[in-house]
């Protein structure tokens, strides 16, 4: 995969790509990366890439020339169509399923704007794609681009040191993941489920799934509304909800 940022501050991206699953994935070549500071685009003589708004208001605009002229120079170096994403509160609210989609192709371009806002040209001519990464506003989108890369990325084949481990990630099955537990199995008198030291591999694995789906009910009730639950796994809510 190769993934291109157009930020007017690449310096931010240095110490997350040469860090832990990233870097790794780097070494492994399985993602390339490359930030570009699209000031190095514009047009005009003091590298200017914002202006007032039309009809006046509070804030400046991003240009629409400095990103354009951006995005049409990725696409004829790499000879690609990339999926070319703003960041932006305006846009889908990020999802696991959503990394898993972006994770099947081959070139992503991110673009993260500051100021006011971006012309509206950007994202009907140029953008494929508007995520948010939540209901709440930053001071750009470095940090949002930031967080959807790093959920791409380590679903990638072979970045992983064990193929399972997305799979079993909270989201990817619709459900929050399992609780955890490691040696000691008793630490001061806390002692880890009987069933999961049982050797019994059934037990283990309907453990997991019994308490994957409580956490769920618990925690995120609202991720069960489009999830298919079994006659088992409605048993077991029935029985929460009379215990309450």
């Amino acid at each position: 995969m190769r993934i291109d940022v157009l930020s007017l501050f690449p310096s931010m991206f240095e110490g997350i790509f040469g860090e832990s699953i990233l870097k790794k994935a780097y070494e492994k070549e399985a993602v390339s990366y490359n930030v570009i500071n699209f000031r190095e685009y514009a047009d005009n003589k003091h590298n200017q890439v914002d202006d007032y708004p039309y009809g006046g208001g509070a804030g400046m605009v991003l240009k629409p020339q400095p990103i354009f002229d951006a995005v049409d120079a990725l696409k004829k170096e790499q000879q690609s169509k990339p999926r070319v994403i703003l960041m932006c509160p305006q846009g889908e609210r990020y999802t696991q399923q959503k990394a898993e989609e972006l994770a099947k192709e081959e070139h992503l371009v991110f673009i993260c704007g500051h100021y006011e806002g971006y012309d509206e040209r950007i994202r009907e001519h140029v953008v494929t794609d508007e995520i948010s990464i939540g209901d709440y506003v930053l001071t750009g989108g470095e940090l949002g681009a930031m967080v959807v890369i790093d959920s791409v990325v380590r679903l990638l084949p072979g970045v992983l040191g064990n193929e399972d481990s997305p799979i079993q990630d909270s989201f990817s099955s619709g459900l929050l993941e399992h609780p955890h537990y490691t040696r000691p199995s008793d630490f001061r008198g806390l002692k880890v489920p009987d069933e999961l030291i049982s050797g019994n591999h059934r037990l283990i694995d309907e453990w997991r799934e019994k308490e994957s789906l409580r956490r769920t009910f618990e925690r995120r009730p609202d991720l069960l509304e489009r999830y298919s639950l079994t006659d088992r796994q409605k048993a077991w809510i029935e029985d929460w909800r009379k215990s309450k």
